[in-house]
């Protein structure tokens, strides 16, 4: 999320409007526009419109606070305060409900628009993935621009990779556990060789972070979410996936269709489709040809995590919204949606034998659900912060959990289900 920054201004910032249906032409005169109003502000780090056009929203940087101006009579109506550093990015949601801003304290603020008030402070990332022998976990370092091994039945880490320029927001093992892919803020994919912790080559192409990957069943691509074009302002305004060769690190394609950033990624069991997730919408492609199959629409807000059952006859989406829907993937059918989760639904992940499905939300519990049923089976509390991410083990009998508090929970499904 990006807003127009301008820096040096110091103590004013001059809005040129160019708008003519809200406030008329704005006239030439020997090459100069001027300004139709000027602000008095302390050094402003970015500026934003809401959708609507109702609102300015201004980064503050000594203040570290973000002013929301009605633009009816360019009057400060509310305040914005929580950061410690310069705020130097703002946006609004497409809906104009929420207000992020970005800051120098390494922190993104949501706030709700009608009453100022703050509903949630984002990190970094927390993502967690099971290799497939089931012996090893993956997980973001402290550091967050490394990922960090760890040994299962022991806890003990094996070994750190470090490569990366900015924080690390997802990782995934290859079918085969040889190759770690890891995705970054800064740009870009990183593929490791598990065995020795060795860069194996880096792949470039996003202009902006990429947020989701994952391995076609077979081992041979791999898919990347980002985003592919900011609008000053407005942020994210098209989503896009690549397809790369594992085995040379050449871009097989870019598939676009996603208006803001795609969120998750996940192949089909078949390796036929792959779904992404983006602003209230799930997207189905044709691997093989990038043709997009079908649009899948009923979440209200931001589809953070899609999951394939292992059959590939559902889909499972968690989202912003604090529902989990699934669907058919034959048709685009909504089989049902599941509510129980008291704030986002992050992450969503079946059992390996399609029975199960396990959910972990912003509100810092793990839920199990029946999934012929929809009902819940068991809700495990013991994080501190929010749960980002949650994987299988390959055998079913574990589940792991990743979280802001920094830590992974590793949780015996038999217990949970209280056998």
């Amino acid at each position: 999320m990006r807003g127009a920054k301008l820096l040096g201004i110091g103590a004013a910032i001059a809005i040129l409007l160019l708008a003519a249906g809200n406030f008329g032409k704005v006239g030439l005169s020997q090459g100069q526009i001027p300004p139709v109003r000027t602000l008095g502000f302390g050094a402003v780090e970015s500026v934003a419109f809401s959708p609507d056009g109702r609102y300015l929203a201004v980064g503050l940087g000594f203040l570290s606070s973000v002013q929301l101006i009605d633009t009816s009579s360019w009057q400060v109506i509310r305040t914005f305060e929580g950061h410690t550093s310069s705020v130097f990015s703002v946006a609004f949601s497409p809906d104009g409900k929420l207000l992020a801003s970005g800051s120098g304290d390494w922190t993104i603020k949501l706030w709700d628009v009608a009453t100022g008030r703050e509903v949630r402070t984002l990190k970094g990332g927390a993502d967690v993935a099971f290799s497939p022998d089931g012996r090893l976990l993956a997980f973001p370092g402290f550091y967050k621009e490394t990922i960090r091994l760890w040994e299962v039945a022991t806890g003990q880490e094996v070994r750190t990779l470090k490569g990366h320029t900015d924080d690390v927001t997802s990782v995934a093992f290859s079918p085969d556990g040889r190759l770690l892919a890891s995705g970054s803020f800064d740009g870009t994919i990183k593929l490791w060789e598990v065995a020795t912790g060795q860069e194996v080559r880096t792949l470039r192409g996003h202009t902006d972070g990429v947020f989701s990957v994952a391995f076609s069943p077979d081992g041979k691509l791999l898919a990347s979410g980002s985003c592919g074009r900011h609008e000053s302002g407005r942020g994210c305004v098209q989503g896009e996936i690549k397809l790369w060769e594992v085995a040379t690190g050449q871009e097989v394609r870019t598939l676009e269709g996603h208006t803001s950033d795609v969120w998750s990624v996940a192949f089909s069991p078949d390796g036929k489709l792959l779904a992404s997730g983006s602003w209230q919408v799930i997207k189905l492609w044709e691997v093989a040809t990038g043709r997009e199959v079908r649009t899948l629409t009923g979440h209200t807000s931001w589809v953070w995590s899609v999951a394939f059952s292992p059959d590939g006859r559902l889909l499972a989406s968690g989202s912003f919204d604090g529902t989990i829907k699934l669907w058919e993937v034959a048709t685009g059918r909504e089989v049902r949606t599941i509510k129980g989760h008291n704030d986002e639904v992050r992450s969503v992940a079946f059992s390996p034998d399609g029975r199960l499905l396990a959910s972990g939300s912003a509100d810092r519990t793990i839920k199990l659900w029946e999934v012929p049923t929809g009902q819940e089976v068991r809700t495990r509390e013991g994080h501190t912060g929010e749960v980002y991410s949650v994987a299988f083990s390959p055998d079913g009998k574990l589940l792991a959990s990743g979280s802001w508090d920094w830590t992974i929970e590793l949780w015996n499904i038999s217990d949970l289900l209280g056998r």
